[in-house]
């Protein structure tokens, strides 16, 4: 059990934000070294948003895939672009701070091992270019957290709303391959942190285009799966499987979680990245179904990012957290918080394996006991 480390008293924390003090601060030697660093994190912070739109202009303008075989001038990556060269360089150059771009010797502009690696990981592009619908929502933080009016995220996620707010197929297609190619580094990490081994099928509730399952069943020869998700989202599922010649291994089960029955003949549920998307009475009946549609003895599995709880994570309750808050049903949970409404419908046996990257996902596993 984690215990939370005890603050600066009181009167220190009132001291320290008196300008007086922190003016008196910088004035003595063993507090200046200090004062700087909390300086540059605060306007670290304050600079965030600035430095995430840099990256985002990065990605828009193509910059970094110009420069993966090649590096290039300012004036050349403004060709074209509709940008004129002495913006672009600014652009570049806040690149360079950001550790995206380097410098070469002859003032041209390559890439960094982390610029490099923007282009590797599955999903990130086209999250990146996502992100400014988040970002138009947060541009207000005090009205979403008032919960003032429609949002971005909502208009983009109506999937969330169930039957009262059904799904065309051009929008399923949108958010089913975000969501697909996001989910390559959830199913890699997932599977790395539980074994499939003594599970004949498994149930992926709202698995989308199949993305998670496909790789189960990959990594599990003798496994057979049955997915369920929305009716509009089940063509994408259908070419998945059959590119992959997964097809045969595979039920596709049509249907809202939240009104219809879920079938019987699975000894193991997954629920990737879900629960985050409901709120606590969605997710109760969820976990109350997935546990009569499982055998004694069958395997729940949840993944998905999880708050810190008491030891708030950098990632999950900054981004994570208010993202799933514009959507307008979602949360954020702790792996403890996760638990207990798994022991509160009935499972037991309930395992929280150590994450392998927590700002990808976390997991925790739980067993139908009676």
């Amino acid at each position: 059990m984690r215990i939370a480390l005890p603050g600066p008293p009181r009167w220190l924390t009132r001291l320290i934000a008196r300008p007086s003090m922190q003016a008196f601060v910088e004035r003595v030697p063993l507090a200046t070294g200090m004062a700087r660093r909390d300086g540059a994190e605060i306007f670290g912070l304050l600079q965030g948003f600035v430095a995430s739109q840099v990256l985002a202009a990065l990605v828009e303008l193509d910059i970094l895939q110009r420069l993966l075989d090649r590096d290039g001038s300012a004036e050349a990556l403004a060709l074209n672009s509709g940008i004129a060269p002495d913006r672009m360089q600014q652009l570049l150059q806040a690149g360079v701070a950001l550790g995206l771009l380097r410098r070469t010797r002859r003032g041209q502009f390559g890439l960094t091992r982390k610029g490099a690696a923007i282009l590797g990981v599955p999903g990130l592009l086209p999250m990146i270019r996502h992100n400014r619908a988040l970002y138009a929502d947060m541009a207000d933080p005090v009205a979403l957290l008032r919960g003032e009016g429609e949002t971005h995220l909502q208009r983009f996620w109506p999937y969330v709303f169930g039957a009262d707010a059904p799904v065309e197929a051009p929008e399923a297609a949108t958010y089913s391959d975000l969501m697909a190619q996001s989910q390559v580094l959830v199913a890699r990490d997932t599977l790395r942190m539980i074994s499939l081994r003594g599970v004949s099928r498994l149930m992926d509730i709202g698995g989308g285009s199949g993305v998670f399952l496909s790789a189960a069943l990959r990594s599990s020869p003798g496994l057979t799966g049955t997915l369920v998700d929305l009716p509009a989202v089940m063509p994408d599922a259908t070419r998945r499987f059959a590119e992959s010649d997964l097809m045969p291994r595979v039920t596709l089960h049509p249907g809202d979680f939240r009104t219809d029955p879920l079938p019987g003949d699975a000894d193991a549920i997954c629920l990737i990245r879900v629960l985050y998307d409901h709120d606590d009475d969605t997710v109760r009946a969820l976990l109350a179904k997935a546990l009569a549609a499982l055998p004694v003895g069958g395997r729940l599995i949840v993944s998905e990012p999880m708050s810190g709880g008491s030891h708030a994570d950098p990632v999950c309750d900054v981004y994570f957290a208010f993202y799933t808050m514009a959507m307008g049903t979602g949360r954020v949970r702790s792996a403890d918080r996760i638990a207990a409404l798994c022991e509160e419908a009935g499972f037991g046996r309930i395992q929280t394996p150590r994450p392998l990257r927590p700002y990808i996902t976390r997991v925790v596993e739980a067993v139908r006991l009676a």
